[in-house]
């Protein structure tokens, strides 16, 4: 499992987007994870899936709502990871108005999740390998701080979390 410390794994996260611009076309977008982190600051949160209560109640909305805060206390962007394919994040994006200051980032075949160890298996309750409740903050590639989730629990991986120790 990753841990501080380490360096993100190589891997290639989706991104949707509707309009074209900066360099991105209409449609999936491949994001390679060692490039996109190279001299940024990134606030990293995975959740299970899109859409689902704690996710869509919670999780999201804080990001959403401490973007400001998290730039003022040096974070270059927010990441929202989740096994998803591209087009629902991209839905779910509209749907939480996250644009400009979340990037929600599909990890479709769950391999980010697998190359950071931080997988959920949630085939007993029909939704496959998901990814683990977490954030992290990442200094160039490199994780600073990592906070997981217990089963069920949604206590360590908020945004308030994360803004706390990205000032500390």
């Amino acid at each position: 499992m990753i841990k501080v410390g380490d360096t993100l794994p190589g891997a290639t996260l989706m991104e949707y987007s509707e309009v074209e611009g900066n360099g991105c076309s209409i449609g999936p977008n491949p994001v390679d994870v060692s490039k996109a982190t190279a001299g940024k600051t990134v606030a990293i949160f995975g959740l299970p899936g899109a859409y689902t209560p704690t996710c869509s109640a919670k999780h999201v909305p804080g990001y959403v709502e401490k973007f400001k805060e998290l730039k003022a206390a040096g974070v270059d962007e927010i990441w929202c990871v989740s096994v998803n394919d591209a087009f629902v994040m991209g839905a779910w994006a509209r749907d939480q108005k996250t644009d400009g200051k979340v990037r929600m980032l599909a990890d479709g075949s769950a391999d980010f999740a697998k190359a950071t160890g931080l997988t959920l298996d949630l085939n007993a309750r029909g939704m496959g390998l998901r990814s683990n409740r977490y954030s992290m903050l990442v200094k160039n590639g490199k994780v600073v701080t990592l906070n997981i989730e217990g089963p069920g629990k949604f206590e360590v991986s908020d945004a308030n979390t994360l803004l706390a120790q990205a000032k500390g």
